[in-house]
């Protein structure tokens, strides 16, 4: 079972410390986004790096469509890699949905879960009137999702730019553009379906395990009406507004993201890695 689950989600484990950082990507992304930033713990964590199934370089061939119709399959890849390699203690690092499906993990076993970090989170993208703002109307999504069926190609190279911004770059809007079409369209889609039309704004209340909101200040994805809406909903969160613009701030502004994680680590609501024994 554990080796299966090792090669499912072509884990990567290596660093020089005990507690393990679980670095989770977004969609349409894979593990190689976070090599910006993991070199700044590897001396003093242990990194845990993995794909989802559907993406990267995991098994293609253990996915299921019915597992994951819905956030709860990938939640459980997340629960499945930590009982493979017996982590304990976890700093759970989640992009985009993955806070989401990090959140969803550690209201399930939050005995697993020291610490959560979200980078550019969004417990629902879709507005709901004037009552929360998540950023897209309704037929915003549709229009997307009818486009990655129709030109899926055409799609990637669209979103990419929206997605990253720092137009003085061309290569990360490139690269990103690459790892949407790197990724078989029929699984994309139906993660971007799962992704745009979930709702987790009632499970923000479940989560028990202190947790870092990392705000872009200019994030089409997930804008500051949202950060502000998790921050307000999610007990013991703290919030950082960072600099960086766009929804990757671990590819584009790696120095920055990796001093926002730093300072909360170290900082004494969230002391962590000096009180770590490094016991299971």
């Amino acid at each position: 079972m554990n080796n299966d689950v090792i090669a499912r989600n072509n884990v990567k484990v290596f660093g020089n410390g005990s507690q393990p950082m679980l670095f989770a990507h977004g969609f349409g992304c894979d593990q190689n986004m976070w090599r910006f930033v993991t070199p700044s713990f590897q001396n003093k964590y242990k990194i845990v790096l993995f794909d989802y199934v559907g993406s990267g370089k995991s098994d293609l061939s253990a996915y299921s469509a019915e597992r994951y119709s819905n956030l709860n399959g990938y939640t459980q890849d997340v629960l499945d890699i930590c009982q493979a390699l017996n982590l304990r203690h976890v700093i759970f690092v989640g992009h985009s949905v993955s806070s989401m499906i990090g959140l969803l993990a550690a209201v399930k076993e939050p005995h697993l879960f020291d610490r959560l970090i979200f980078v550019g989170p969004s417990p629902r993208y879709i507005n709901e009137g004037t009552a929360y703002i998540g950023g897209f109307e309704r037929k915003d999504i549709d229009e997307l999702l009818d486009t990655m069926e129709k030109n899926y190609i055409g799609w990637a190279n669209f979103l990419a730019p929206v997605i990253m911004k720092n137009t003085d770059r061309p290569e990360l809007s490139e690269e990103l553009s690459e790892s949407f079409c790197s990724t078989d369209p029929h699984i994309a889609r139906r993660f971007a379906e799962v992704t745009f039309f979930s709702d987790n704004r009632r499970d923000l209340a479940k989560l028990k395990v202190p947790s870092l909101i990392m705000q872009c200040s200019d994030d089409l994805i997930a804008p500051m009406a949202v950060g502000n809406y998790m921050h307000q909903h999610t007990p013991g969160s703290t919030l950082r507004v960072m600099q960086a613009t766009g929804h990757c701030p671990h590819m584009s502004a790696p120095e920055e993201t990796i001093a926002v994680i730093t300072s909360y680590l170290h900082s004494a609501n969230a002391n962590i890695a000096d009180t770590y024994d490094g016991k299971y």
